[in-house]
């Protein structure tokens, strides 16, 4: 698979371990490689509703945690942001 889409086995095996996930352009490849549309990458008839409920929840862990790493981040910019309006833009 990994060579087929060009890309590591290492990557693989960190999709297969839900260690990442694929961006929409390599799930295209995926896709391909597999010789299915993408949407089909994604069709829950074929899966058991315990790895419906797993996926689900790794979702779930997935997006939790993005969304507290977008946040911090915009935490941060903003209080460094207001030290450079508090100090006039000067380090001191």
């Amino acid at each position: 698979m990994a060579e087929k889409i060009g890309t590591s086995t290492q990557y693989i095996g960190q999709i297969e371990q839900n260690k990442k996930f694929p961006s929409p352009e390599m799930l295209e490849r995926i896709a391909e490689a597999l010789g299915v549309d993408s949407p089909q990458l994604f069709s829950m008839e074929a899966y058991s509703q315990t790895a419906i409920n797993q996926f689900k929840e790794n979702l779930k862990v997935n997006l939790e945690r993005a969304i507290d790493d977008f946040i911090d981040k915009g935490l941060n910019e903003v209080e460094i942001l207001g030290v450079n309006v508090f100090f006039g833009g000067k380090k001191e």
